[in-house]
C-alpha cells in the first residue's frame, strides 16, 4: 500500500530535501512508524510520547484535505492512494499599536 506524504519545508531535513515522501501503513500511526524507518527522527516532530502519542500541538496532519483531528486522530485509517499532508501550524504577525 503506497501513500504520498506530503513534507513541510522544516522537516524536509529528515527526508533529504524530498517534498513529498511514500508511505505505508492501516493508520496514521502506523504510516508515521514506517516513515520513521527510512526518515529517522521525524515521527519525534509529528507525535508527542508524553501524551500518549498523540499529534504536537502545533502539527496539522490532513488526510485527502481532511483534518485528522475531526477524524479518528492519529488512529485514522487510510488507503492506498490516499494522500497526507503535513502542515506545521503558523502563527504570528505584527502587533498593531493605537495612538492616542
Amino acid at each position: 500500500m503506497a501513500i504520498e506524504v506530503r513534507i513541510p519545508t522544516i522537516l524536509r531535513t529528515y527526508t533529504d530535501g524530498a517534498k513529498a515522501v511514500e508511505g505505508t501503513g492501516d493508520t496514521i500511526s502506523e504510516l508515521f512508524a514506517d516513515l520513521e524507518t527510512r526518515h529517522a527522527g521525524i515521527r519525534e516532530r509529528l507525535v508527542d510520547p508524553a501524551k500518549g502519542n498523540e499529534l504536537r500541538r502545533f502539527v496539522n496532519v490532513y488526510l485527502n484535505d481532511e483534518d485528522i483531528r475531526f477524524l479518528d486522530g492519529i488512529t485514522t485509517k487510510v488507503a492506498d492512494g490516499d494522500s497526507v499532508t503535513i502542515l506545521p501550524a503558523v502563527a504570528g504577525g505584527a502587533l498593531e499599536t493605537h495612538q492616542a
